[in-house]
């Protein structure tokens, strides 16, 4: 039955939709961490639908909701007046950090960053966008022509003009070798320099967390350090939490929070997980950034009340029952499990990450050099293990990524880095 549906997949689909695993995968429930695949196989699940499965699968509280909102109505557009849609506004604008915030909903991350895209252009009058190495804002045009990361960037043809920063990645490139302290104020000078060879940009975009990049992050505190800079010229910070938010990271809610000392992000996009499967995403702006339009324009499917619905249900779960707190305390304990494992594997370049956002970076042993057939690998054996995870990363994707959702339970985690450290274990 699964050749038939990949037969089938492969007739009617675009070449370029990838497929995890040598033999893909049907997945046809979900309960927990947990999922099944057509055969009946069990799996413990520590990707989530690429981070979306937040919460948990088949959560009773958010298919419940969901239940209950379409037997009256799943949808009117934005055209009226929509009461889920407003509460929720209200939920995520009051935990946003951002002052005077109006919150604008989307159907995904892509087009959550396509909004802030144009809200920022708009509103300084210029194209010109900053954005960094090794980055990845989604599929749409716009987004694809900010991406910083080869392997999910098409085209070079963009409606922008686009800037790379250094300071994404903390332990490659040209100031790797610096202390923390020493590679925030290296990236701020380049960051200075580039800006004194160019018109004034409109915005710096990033990842607090880079997700498509392999879960690398930056020192804490250097977009504080980058916002002084871009503060004094009016430039405006776009934080992408589309992967980050929710308290995934742990120690924060948004991963913004890890350089607040000069205040939040002027626009903030979000998506995946508040929706725990359904498809939301959204923008939060200051106000007369988000009204600077001087057109019209609706959502015909953003908002919309069913998936409104699911999110409000998703959102008190997490809030009620602590799941960042969860993150923080079970994440940490396997994130420290997987660098013990990873510290007698000589494949394994580097174990990083906080909170359930963990990245395994897999190498040539004793070189630099990017590895992905032997995380291909990895990957296929925690697959026969009983356990799913995801790839990444910007040098020819050879980085692991670990994301479960937020509720995974001590017992979960130590089974799943057993898993791991099997499949670790088994490179030639």
């Amino acid at each position: 039955m699964t050749n038939d549906l990949l037969g089938r997949h492969r007739a009617v689909l675009p070449d370029w939709l990838a497929l995890y695993y040598e033999e893909p995968l049907e997945i046809t429930h979900g309960e927990g961490r947990h999922v099944w695949d057509a055969q009946g196989n069990r799996y413990l699940d520590f990707f989530g639908g690429i981070l979306t499965t937040m919460t948990a699968h088949a959560l009773p509280e958010v298919t419940k909701a969901v239940s209950e909102q379409a037997g009256r109505i799943v949808h009117s557009s934005t055209l009226y007046l929509n009461r889920p849609m407003v509460e929720l506004a209200e939920r995520i604008a009051a935990l946003s950090g951002i002052p005077d915030a109006r919150v604008f909903f989307t159907t995904s991350g892509t087009e959550a960053n396509d909004t802030a895209l144009l809200l920022a252009t708009a509103y300084r009058r210029s194209n010109t966008v900053l954005a960094m190495r090794n980055s990845y804002h989604g599929r749409s045009f716009s987004a694809v022509g900010i991406t910083g990361n080869s392997g999910w960037s098409p085209t070079s043809l963009s409606p922008l003009q686009t800037l790379y920063v250094h300071g994404g990645v903390r332990t490659r490139g040209p100031f790797a070798s610096l202390g923390d302290d020493d590679f925030i104020a290296a990236c701020v000078d380049d960051l200075v320099d580039l800006l004194g060879h160019t018109r004034a940009p409109a915005a710096l975009i990033a990842e607090p967390v880079q997700g498509v990049g392999g879960f690398t992050a930056p020192p804490d505190g250097l977009y504080a350090a980058f916002r002084e800079v871009l503060h004094e010229r009016g430039i405006l910070w776009i934080a992408d939490e589309v992967q980050t938010g929710w308290g995934r990271t742990g120690e924060h809610f948004w991963g913004w929070q890890a350089h607040g000392h000069n205040g939040p992000p002027d626009i903030m996009t979000f998506a995946k997980g508040i929706g725990n499967g359904m498809s939301i995403g959204g923008v939060v702006a200051r106000s007369e950034i988000m009204n600077c339009l001087d057109s019209n324009s609706i959502s015909t499917f953003g908002g919309t009340q069913i998936t409104m619905a699911a999110g409000l249900a998703n959102l008190n779960y997490l809030l009620e029952h602590d799941l960042q707190g969860n993150a923080r305390r079970v994440g940490g304990l396997l994130i420290e499990r997987l660098r013990a494992v990873a510290a007698h594997v000589p494949a394994v370049r580097e174990v990083r990450g906080r909170g359930l956002m963990i990245g395994i970076e897999i190498t040539r042993p004793g070189t630099d050099e990017a590895d992905p057939q032997t995380a291909a690998a990895v990957l296929e054996a925690a697959r026969e293990g009983g356990l799913l995870i995801g790839k990444g990363g910007g040098h020819n994707t050879s980085s692991l990524r670990v994301a479960p959702p937020l509720s995974l339970n001590v017992a979960e985690a130590e089974e799943g880095a057993a898993i791991l450290e099997n499949a670790l274990r088994s490179i030639p």
